[in-house]
């Protein structure tokens, strides 16, 4: 089959690799009909990288038809419609039962020290084959798979593997109160859908920040107050007109949905680049124990978020040496949460939004639809934020 995999820095290819097969008596195995780009992604393509083997196959973000199932397997069968989870876990252990399948005790891989294996995304979360490719081995496929109905197109479920249960998570977690304000910093595909969910759930005021014009605009035609970054001299005079619109006092919430590649932060983003550009026996050890990531955006949300107020981290971060502002964080009395989103918590009630009303926009939420054998450009145009793109998915 054709897989998208993982070469070097900035450096995917679309080759030939074996076609997976059952391997434990839990697994499918789906043909794929759509994968999405994430932004989680260009993480792996441009700064975690010395976490990274050539060869690896990418992609977190699939659907398609389930094409075998394995004995233990009791309610997919062939021909079944399916969103697959970015993470694998198995449904029945403590996390699982608590909610968090992002910690599943079964597939943690307790050999990186954490958390449950994801498809696609470094040793670090097991090396599991992604996809972003025509076949997918689907390990735990008694709890993973999410079935949809057949007939309406891809784009109405797709975003069920990982853009909306992200997004939901992230507002869930900011505990945004009703009527309230919540700030999203990074309009990309998974800040653009906190704000529609945000909406949707019942937020009175919702401020997007970003400097992609595509980007804001998007957001704005959908409600949401937006703020160009370029248009201040300092993240400070952002701040300043944000709470001017907040009594003075700043969002009731901060969702920061960039993470660790944020503008600015130049000495963070040398020594990223440093490590990536290493030898990977030196670069993964170096990054394992001395990594820091781009704060800029998180200092801004702990500025701009009201004494008391809660900020929602859904940007991935990566780093083990990052200096924290404790004494703010302590003073303002700021809640934080953050981590991947736990998919199989809140599939069944995205589903309910998922309607011919389409109230959270799905239809149309892709900006590019390109072939998988396209994929070295689509990962080039989307780092480099060019032609419009927000959000792309591949067809293999």
């Amino acid at each position: 089959m054709k897989a998208v995999t993982w070469q070097g820095k900035r450096d995917v290819r679309v080759e030939e690799v074996p076609d997976p097969k059952i391997q434990e008596p839990t697994d499918a195995v789906i043909r794929v009909t759509s994968t999405g780009l994430c932004g989680s992604d260009l993480h792996l393509y441009e700064v975690l990288t010395p976490f990274m083997t050539p060869g690896d196959i990418l992609g977190h973000e699939p659907m398609g038809i389930v094409e075998e199932v394995g004995p233990e397997v009791p309610d997919l069968k062939p021909g079944d419609r399916v969103v697959v989870p970015f993470q694998i876990a198995c449904g029945h252990c403590y996390m699982c039962d608590t909610g968090l399948p992002t910690q599943c005790e079964t597939t943690q891989v307790t050999g990186e020290g954490m958390g449950a294996a994801l498809f696609g995304y470094t040793r670090l979360y097991g090396a599991v084959p992604g996809g972003q490719a025509e076949y997918l081995r689907v390990p735990q496929a008694q709890y993973g798979p999410i079935k949809v109905p057949q007939g309406p197109p891809d784009d109405r479920f797709v975003y069920l593997s990982d853009v909306l249960p992200t997004a939901w998570q992230a507002v869930a977690y900011a505990g945004v109160p009703q009527g309230g304000t919540v700030a999203v910093l990074g309009l990309g595909p998974i800040g653009d859908m906190a704000c529609r969910v945000a909406q949707v759930k019942g937020a009175g005021r919702v401020f997007g920040v970003d400097l992609v014009p595509e980007r804001l605009r998007r957001a704005r035609e959908r409600g949401v107050e937006t703020y160009d970054l370029r248009s201040f001299d300092s993240e400070k005079e952002l701040v300043a007109a944000i709470r001017d619109e907040t009594g003075g006092r700043g969002p009731d919430a901060v969702i920061d949905a960039v993470g660790t590649e944020a503008h600015g932060s130049a000495i963070a983003k040398l020594v990223q680049q440093g490590a990536a550009i290493m030898p990977r026996k030196i670069g993964g050890p170096m990054a394992e124990r001395l990594s820091v990531d781009r704060l800029a955006a998180l200092y801004t949300a702990i500025d701009l978020v009201r004494r008391g107020g809660t900020l929602s981290l859904v940007g991935v971060y990566g780093g083990m040496a990052d200096p924290m502002p404790m004494l703010t964080l302590f003073d303002k009395q700021i809640q934080m949460r953050m981590g991947q989103a736990n998919v199989r918590r809140w599939s069944d009630d995205i589903l309910t939004y998922l309607t011919d009303e389409d109230p959270l926009g799905v239809q149309d939420f892709a900006t590019h639809r390109v072939p998988l054998a396209d994929a070295p450009h689509a990962y080039e145009m989307f780092q480099k934020k060019r032609d419009g793109a927000v959000k792309v998915l591949m067809r293999p």
